[in-house]
């Protein structure tokens, strides 16, 4: 059972705790049992179709190209919530029309999903229970998602970290970047974690955008949540 806490932020009166596990371990089953039973197996990067598929059976509409410019233009995804019935996303079609953006296009409709899989409940809750919710009409609006907020949230803004946190272990999940990192390692006598400026930690890092076909903004936030990429001075002595 999902742990609850109060939300400071006065969206909701108590919302959902996570821990890094809990969302590692979701994320995970999530993408491998979809990925298997459209393909009999799981293979990475999964596809950016297989993606799309994803957050197609977990919404009422999913629009690609949408206009989200009266948003601003550092909106590049939409979530409504509609009590009682399943979201609607919205992506920008800058990111959808350029192909150049795929990677930007991937992580913005991962971290919709994040929305969707992880935050839709609250609103089913809250047409059950009024008192959920608080008067502030403003929590009633659609979430709207900011590049700089797709993968790299702070904390304080839960429901977007939990939907950045979801992003990076959907693309880019637990069990396969340990094998990968755990043969990286391997094949370079490290034992420990690696700085991102390293040589090591560069190669890593390239090692995992071309796995998972990830961003290096992606790839490195993702290597940094696992604990092996490490900013800590004495790490960097020791491995570079």
């Amino acid at each position: 059972m999902v742990l609850h806490v109060k939300d400071l932020t006065g969206r909701f009166g108590m919302r959902p705790h996570y821990s890094t596990d809990e969302l590692d371990a979701e994320c995970e089953q999530i993408i491998s049992d979809f990925v298997r039973e459209l393909h009999g197996t799981v293979k990475y990067p999964v596809t950016t179709d297989d993606l799309t598929k994803l957050i197609e059976a977990h919404t009422a509409d999913l629009d690609l190209y949408a206009d989200l410019s009266s948003l601003g233009e550092d909106v590049e995804g939409l979530t409504e919530f509609v009590p009682g019935a399943k979201p609607r996303v919205r992506i920008s079609r800058l990111l959808t029309d350029d192909a150049r953006r795929e990677n930007r296009f991937r992580t913005t409709l991962t971290h919709e999903f994040g929305h969707v899989h992880f935050h839709n409940y609250l609103w089913d809750s809250a047409a059950q229970q009024s008192s959920f919710l608080t008067t502030d009409q403003h929590n009633r609006q659609p979430m709207t998602c900011k590049r700089e907020t797709i993968i790299r949230a702070n904390k304080t803004d839960w429901m977007e970290w939990q939907a950045g946190y979801a992003c990076g272990a959907i693309i880019m999940p637990g069990t396969a970047v340990k094998r990968l990192v755990g043969e990286f390692f391997h094949a370079h006598g490290i034992f420990g974690s690696v700085t991102p400026d390293s040589l090591h930690g560069q190669n890593l890092i390239q090692s995992a955008m071309a796995a998972f076909q990830a961003s290096d903004e992606a790839a490195t936030i993702r290597l940094s949540q696992l604990n092996f990429l490490s900013a800590n001075a004495s790490t960097q002595a020791l491995w570079q």
